[in-house]
C-alpha cells in the first residue's frame, strides 16, 4: 500500500547473488581489479558488462558493479548493433546501485561485494532485508525463520564486511510496518530488539555506516514514526533512509526526512532517487501505484554532494530496470525487464 512491496526483488536478487558469491566471487573481484577505476575515467564510454568504470570518488564513492544486469544488457545491445538502446541503458549501468544480500550465503556475498569495492577503491552499498515476518507475509513475505536465525544471518553479513568500507541500508519498511498496523502486535517486541541489535552489531565494524529505514513521504503520519525509530535504536545508527524502492520526489523526501530528523536527534538521512524522476504515479489503482508504474524516470544520480547538511547522499538503493512483480506486464519480481528499463531511461530529463 505504501510503495513497499517491491522489496520482493531481494528474494530473486538474493538467490542470484548467492550463487555468484558461492561460485564466482573471484571472477567478480578480478574483473573489477583489472578494469579502470580512476576518477578520470569517463563512465559514458563504458562497454557494458564488466567495464568496471567507476564514478568520480569525491562525488560518488560507491562501487559500480561491472557485472550488473544493466551492464550485461548494454553489452548485449552493443553486440546486436543497437547502439541507441545501449546508450539508454548505460545511464543505469554506469551508476552504483544497492546490492541486496540474500539469505543463503550472507558472509560470502558481503565479502564478495566489499572486496570488489575495495579493489576498485570504492565503498560497497548493501541492503539488508531479512527481518522475520517481513512485508507482513505479503508480496515480499518471508525473512529469517525466527530471531535466532536472523542474528546468525546478520553475524554472517558482519563477518563478510569485516574492516572494509560499506554503507548498509537496514531493513526497508521494518519500522514502518510496526506503525501502520501491518505487522501483528505479537512480533513488535522481537522486531525492535532485532533492529537495535543489528545496528549495534554492524557499528562494531570499523568502516561501516548504517542507515535504518524510515519509510517514505507517501506515509501520511510521519510524526508517529519518531518514537518507533528510537525504540529500534536510531541513536546508534549513522542516520536513516527514506523512499527506498518508492517514487516520491526528492523535495518531498527531503521534507519528510527533515520532519523526522528534528525528532530523532537531528540524524542525517539518505534518499533513494533511483526512480523518482517523475515523482509517484497518479494513474490507475492507487493500491498498485508501487508496482511497475508507467511513465516513471530515473532520478538524481547517486552522489554525496547533495547541498544539504542533513542529506548524506542520494542513492540508487532500488535497482532500476528490475521488475516490481507480475503486474502491468512485468516478469517475476527482481527479474530484469528490458522494456521497463528503457522507459525509465528515455523518460529521464538529463
Amino acid at each position: 500500500m505504501y510503495g513497499s512491496r517491491d522489496r520482493r526483488e531481494q528474494i530473486t536478487v538474493g538467490v542470484r547473488a548467492g550463487a555468484a558469491a558461492a561460485g564466482a566471487v573471484f571472477l567478480l573481484t578480478g574483473l573489477t581489479a583489472c578494469s579502470g577505476s580512476s576518477d578520470g575515467d569517463d563512465p559514458a564510454k563504458g562497454g557494458g558488462k564488466a567495464s568496471g568504470r567507476q564514478q568520480p570518488k569525491a562525488t560518488d564513492p560507491y562501487w559500480v558493479n561491472p557485472d550488473s544486469n544493466a551492464a550485461k544488457q548494454v553489452a548485449d545491445f552493443r553486440e546486436s548493433g543497437k547502439d541507441e538502446e545501449a546508450e539508454l541503458i548505460q545511464k543505469i549501468a554506469e551508476q552504483p546501485t544497492g546490492e541486496w544480500i540474500g539469505t543463503e550465503n550472507p558472509e560470502q556475498e558481503a565479502r564478495g561485494f566489499t572486496e570488489a569495492a575495495e579493489k576498485a577503491d570504492r565503498e560497497a552499498l548493501l541492503v539488508l532485508y531479512n527481518i522475520p515476518h517481513r512485508d507482513c507475509g505479503q508480496f515480499s513475505g518471508g525473512g529469517a525463520a525466527d530471531g535466532n536465525a536472523y542474528r546468525t544471518w546478520l553475524d554472517g553479513v558482519a563477518k563478510g564486511i569485516g574492516d572494509r568500507s560499506a554503507t548498509v541500508i537496514l531493513e526497508p519498511d521494518a519500522v514502518l510496518h510496526l506503525v501502520d498496523g501491518c505487522t501483528p502486535d505479537e512480533f513488535h517486541e522481537e522486531r525492535y530488539d532485532l533492529l537495535k541489535g543489528a545496528i549495534e552489531r554492524l557499528k562494531q565494524l570499523k568502516n561501516t555506516k548504517v542507515y535504518l529505514d524510515a519509510g517514505n513521504a507517501g506515509w501520511k503520519s510521519p510524526d508517529s514514526l519518531h518514537e518507533p525509530l528510537k525504540w529500534a535504536g536510531i541513536e546508534k545508527a549513522d542516520g536513516f533512509s527514506v523512499n527506498v524502492s518508492n517514487f516520491q520526489t526528492t523535495e518531498a523526501s527531503k521534507a519528510f526526512g527533515k520532519t523526522l530528523s528534528v525528532k530523532v536527534g537531528s540524524k542525517p538521512f539518505v534518499i533513494d532517487t533511483s526512480r523518482n524522476g517523475n515523482g509517484p504515479s497518479t494513474e490507475g489503482d492507487p493500491a498498485e501505484s508501487w508496482c511497475n508504474p508507467p511513465g516513471r524516470a530515473l532520478g538524481e544520480v547517486p552522489t554525496v554532494k547533495t547541498g544539504d547538511d542533513l542529506v548524506d547522499a542520494y542513492l540508487w538503493i532500488k535497482r532500476p530496470g528490475e521488475s516490481d512483480g507480475e503486474c502491468k506486464g512485468g516478469p517475476r519480481a527482481g527479474q530484469w525487464w528490458q522494456d521497463y528499463a528503457l522507459e525509465l531511461a528515455r523518460n529521464t530529463k538529463s
